[in-house]
């Protein structure tokens, strides 16, 4: 037997054992195939069993949505006018030196509140002290020229009448007095002019208010003429607040002040989130801007407490109308869709109802329903984008407790 032979006689028996593990692989796959498809084929048939025999499994009941809910109130709310504005002051004096001379002294402070009539700074008094009597010893100079003219003039009339002087001479002496008599008139005029410039030279405050920055440092010369004056006062109390409301709004506004009505005014902060002050509407502007196409309103406010500052921006609300009676929801109950506004009612079954209504004014975060809402309906505030007509609520309030549903 040759190598070649006895190598042959050596593979048979391995390759026997391949082919039946090979055949053996092919069964078992064939067994489990015919497996899987037994099973399909019972799951099948049993599930048209329980189709044709309507024994199908229950499908669980959905669950409540948590909802919070407010109950419609009914009470009053102002209808308002917005506008942008500014704070004015109704008196804002440069004060200004009436005569020229040196700065000696200065009584007031920076940011002080003065009032009226309080001394704020002194000037160099003494040139006019001078003036004044250089003018009063004028005054006396002439005062006795006058005398002696006047008694002049009673001889002449007594020579006169006696023939012993001409007309002319007593003419003369008439003219002589009255023209004495003027120039004591001018001198009492230089006399009122240095005391008056003697006043001047204590300069007062003109109005009530709060001075500014100083412009003028004691020690300088000033001038009656200075362009800067010498300090600003700004009234602070009362203060006015001028504000733009739109022209189409103009005849409400002058309907109400026809009447004699007072007009509240409210003013907020820049974030329209602090109110600052409530004052009173004062007057309408006489023309329309019509670059903006509106109008300006000013109103004043008593400004105790230094709420409102010169040129401060605010935002003003001008009430003019109140509702009485009005039913009442926060704004958040409002829905929108394709038919209009509508909210979610919760009924007495725990289960929501579309109810469309008319929104009337709106305020701040809430609105008043004109039209399909009851005073002590439930309205969802919260949670409203899961629902829909006839969904189950579970009613939870803001702070995790149970909204009760008013009697």
């Amino acid at each position: 037997m040759t190598f070649t032979e006895e190598k042959q006689n050596k593979e048979l028996p391995e390759r026997s054992f391949k082919t039946v593990l090979y055949r053996r692989w092919w069964l078992w796959l064939m067994a489990l195939c015919i497996l899987a498809i037994g099973i399909g084929f019972f799951m099948v048939r049993s599930g048209k069993t329980q189709l044709s025999t309507g024994k199908q499994t229950p499908n669980p009941p959905p669950r409540n949505i948590p909802v919070v809910a407010f109950a419609a109130t009914k009470g009053e709310i102002g209808v308002y006018l917005n506008g942008l504005g500014s704070v004015t002051p109704l008196y804002t004096v440069t004060v200004r030196s009436r005569i020229d001379g040196q700065l000696m002294k200065v009584n007031f402070r920076e940011g002080q509140i003065v009032k009226s009539g309080d001394l704020l700074a002194e000037i160099d008094p003494r040139p006019y002290e001078v003036q004044l009597t250089q003018a009063e010893g004028q005054m006396i100079r002439d005062q006795a020229l006058l005398t002696n003219a006047r008694l002049d003039l009673q001889r002449y009339q007594t020579l006169v009448s006696q023939d012993l002087i001409p007309k002319q001479q007593l003419d003369t002496q008439e003219y002589l007095v009255h023209q004495y008599e003027g120039a004591v008139k001018t001198d009492q005029g230089q006399i009122d002019n240095a005391k008056l410039q003697l006043i001047y030279s204590k300069i007062t405050a003109p109005v009530s208010g709060r001075v500014g920055l100083r412009l003028v440092d004691p020690g300088n010369i000033i001038h009656a003429t200075d362009q800067n004056g010498m300090l600003v006062i700004t009234q602070l109390q009362p203060i006015s607040v001028v504000f733009s409301i739109p022209e189409d709004d103009l005849p409400t506004v002058l309907k109400k002040l026809k009447t004699g009505e007072r007009l509240t005014v409210e003013v907020y902060d820049r974030e329209q989130q602090q109110k600052l002050a409530i004052g009173l509407l004062l007057t309408v502007d006489n023309q329309i801007d019509p670059t903006t196409g509106t109008v300006r309103l000013k109103a004043i406010f008593p400004n105790k407490d230094n709420e409102l500052f010169p040129n401060q921006f605010v935002n003003a609300r001008l009430q003019y109308e109140v509702k009485h009676e009005a039913i009442i929801v926060p704004a958040a109950a409002i829905q929108r869709g394709p038919q209009g506004t509508f909210v979610y009612v919760v009924k007495d079954d725990q289960t929501v109802s579309v109810r469309p209504v008319t929104v009337g004014v709106t305020q701040g975060g809430d609105v008043t329903i004109a039209k399909g809402l009851l005073q002590g309906e439930l309205v969802v505030i919260d949670g409203a984008e899961r629902l829909r007509e006839g969904t189950r609520v579970d009613l939870k309030g803001r702070n995790g407790g149970a909204t009760s549903r008013p009697s």
